[in-house]
């Protein structure tokens, strides 16, 4: 996986923690969150506000 990759990162998220509100998770904690993954391979200078606010939308939608 790659930061692009919003939705599968959502899904991963959501299996990996499922007691976790994703509303309440701060983008410091969600990049090691996303980082901590398996099968996440990216740069992590690549990561910035606006990926890890879309990745949190679609985590939030999935656990809806």
């Amino acid at each position: 996986m790659k930061w692009v990759d919003t939705y599968q990162i959502a899904e991963a998220l959501f299996d990996v923690h499922p007691d976790v509100d994703p509303a309440t998770v701060r983008f410091t904690q969600l990049r090691e969150m996303v980082m901590a993954l398996p099968g996440f391979e990216d740069d992590p200078a690549r990561s910035g506000e606006k990926i890890l606010e879309a990745i949190q939308q679609a985590w939030i939608e999935e656990a809806a």
